[in-house]
């Protein structure tokens, strides 16, 4: 349903409370303390109808609405303090309490004390009995304080809202970044060993090509030229993804071949982790470290927010795609999280052209990624 616009939702209220306000007049269920007893009922809607010409500017001048419904208020004490213009009324000071800025606040809650004490004034001045008179003006003080209270409540809370959304948001990009400085690692370990192996075995070849044809001796050349150039560019890389990062450089990383002992390590935790399937031997590198870490964050989440469940590990290799699934059991949310280490295992799948996807399923958490096979091999 589409929402309507402020002016359009405004006039509804004004005319809404307006048609109740009238009933309540009729049918004599608005009095909240007794005034004149001949006032005429055209007087009563005539100084509702003011009020409720405050509640179009509800949306767009709030402030300039409530000063139109507590002037109306003013008159109504006169006549007899009735329901439907302490309704509006109430309704505006939230409203304006709400939405206005932290001046306006301030300024509300000062008209609200001002007039709850000239209203109490006004009633001990036509009453005799002290006690009622002092009931009445707490009772009003009370209906004119309630709904800023309850305003400034909300606007606290949604101010707390954005300031834990603006943190979360905080921690996300600096998983990010960290999950990007380990990965630049995880890189630079793996590749630039490699690199530096084809620039040695090319230079090598290239003294002893004597007796080889001048195209093969232009060819290594060529390949000993990109590889070098290849491996400086991956350093200058690696130097812009790891430029946030001050930590320990990490020691080699580890492969799907190691998958045993990080369940052993989780097992020792006091998980009960059972480990299905076998990785090809034949892995592309990248694959190989972005399955283990998936793995590895899966079953650091599971120590968190599920100590002591049943955790399945699962490798399944289908045509060219290796599917990782971590499945355990689903006890809520009962440590915060920030998502952030959801974020790093989705950037290490889409990082190798692989698919991710984390959530509940029934009774249980469940984590799958399906990453390419296909590739240069470790």
């Amino acid at each position: 349903m589409r929402r309507l616009p402020d002016p359009a939702r405004d006039l509804l209220i004004a005319l809404g409370c307006f048609s109740g306000g009238a009933l309540l007049y009729r049918f004599d269920l608005y009095e909240l303390w007794a005034g004149p007893s001949d006032t005429p009922l055209g007087w009563r809607l005539l100084v509702l109808g003011i009020a409720c010409l405050g509640q179009l500017l509800r949306g767009r001048a709030p402030l300039a609405g409530t000063f139109i419904a507590l002037s109306a208020a003013s008159v109504d004490v006169a006549l007899g303090l009735s329901a439907p213009v302490i309704i509006v009324l109430m309704d505006l000071l939230h409203v304006a309490t709400l939405r206005g800025s932290k001046r306006t606040s301030q300024l509300i809650i000062g008209l609200v004390v001002t007039t709850a004490v000239g209203i109490a004034a006004g009633i001990a001045l036509t009453v005799q009995d002290w006690r009622s008179a002092v009931g009445s003006g707490l009772q009003i003080f009370s209906v004119l304080v309630m709904p800023v209270w309850w305003a400034i409540n909300l606007r606290q809370h949604r101010l707390n809202t954005e300031q834990v959304e603006r943190i979360s948001q905080l921690d996300r990009r600096a998983a990010v970044t960290a999950e990007r400085a380990r990965m630049a690692r995880d890189l630079h370990d793996v590749i630039a060993g490699h690199l530096s192996a084809i620039a040695i075995q090319s230079e090598a070849v290239l003294s002893m090509a004597a007796r080889d044809p001048e195209t093969v001796r232009t060819v290594l050349k060529s390949v000993r030229e990109n590889s070098i150039q290849s491996l400086a560019e991956m350093r200058t890389m690696i130097d812009v993804l790891r430029a946030d990062d001050e930590g320990p450089d990490e020691p080699a990383s580890a492969r799907l071949s190691e998958l045993g002992r990080l369940v052993d390590s989780a097992r020792a935790g006091g998980l009960r982790v059972e480990l299905s399937g076998e990785a090809p031997a034949d892995l592309p590198v990248a694959v190989d470290l972005a399955a283990y870490r998936i793995v590895q964050e899966s079953l650091t989440n599971a120590l968190k927010h599920a100590p002591g469940a049943r955790v399945e590990v699962a490798l399944d290799e289908a045509g060219k795609r290796l599917a990782v699934t971590v499945t355990s059991e689903w006890r809520g949310a009962s440590t915060p999280g920030t998502g952030s280490g959801l974020v790093g295992m989705a950037e290490r799948a889409q990082a190798v052209g692989g698919t991710f996807d984390a959530g509940r399923v029934d009774d249980l958490w469940r984590v799958r990624a399906e990453l390419p096979t296909g590739g240069a091999r470790g």
